[in-house]
């Protein structure tokens, strides 16, 4: 089995609309395309837990909490618990877009110039399977986001 080969399997064992198209950008491109797929995976079952664990939260989160009244609120307006766990889940994109964006981005042009240079930054590195660094780096996460969003339609996913 050659190495898109591989790479395509796994991207195919993850869910991956179009598993050789990411396997191909990883080899022809030397891009941790499987290790960002992974992680933004990872990101979206975070995300869509806010709509798919709606009757549970929603139920949780009208009883106490910070967000007790509005939920409330809500509730007796009439919004369902789908309702709700839908404008949570878009909540939660539009959070995880952000982190990820500050992760490729750190400067937001908040402090002045002289104090933003001196500033650390950080970066998300591609580990081997065994735990050693590949050297790689998962940059720009955020440009890739949409492209892993299961609720997409079918064949918009793609690398």
């Amino acid at each position: 089995m050659n190495d898109i080969d591989r790479l395509t399997a796994l991207f195919t064992a993850l869910g991956a609309d179009d598993a050789r198209g990411w396997a191909d950008s990883e080899a022809e491109e030397n891009i941790p395309q499987l290790a960002r797929y992974r992680f933004l995976r990872m990101v979206w079952q975070d995300i869509d837990a806010w709509s798919t664990a709606a009757p549970d939260w929603v139920g949780a989160y009208a009883e106490e909490g910070s967000a007790a009244g509005a939920v409330g609120r809500a509730l007796r307006l009439g919004l369902t618990h789908q309702e709700l766990g839908e404008i949570a889940r878009e909540v939660a994109k539009e959070t995880a877009f952000g982190v990820l964006y500050g992760l490729a981005d750190p400067t937001d042009g908040r402090l002045p110039p002289g104090i933003e240079e001196q500033l650390p930054g950080w970066c998300l590195a591609e580990l081997s399977p065994a735990g050693e660094p590949t050297g790689r780096i998962l940059d720009a996460l955020y440009e890739d986001l949409d492209e892993v969003d299961p609720a997409a339609p079918r064949g918009q996913n793609s690398a």
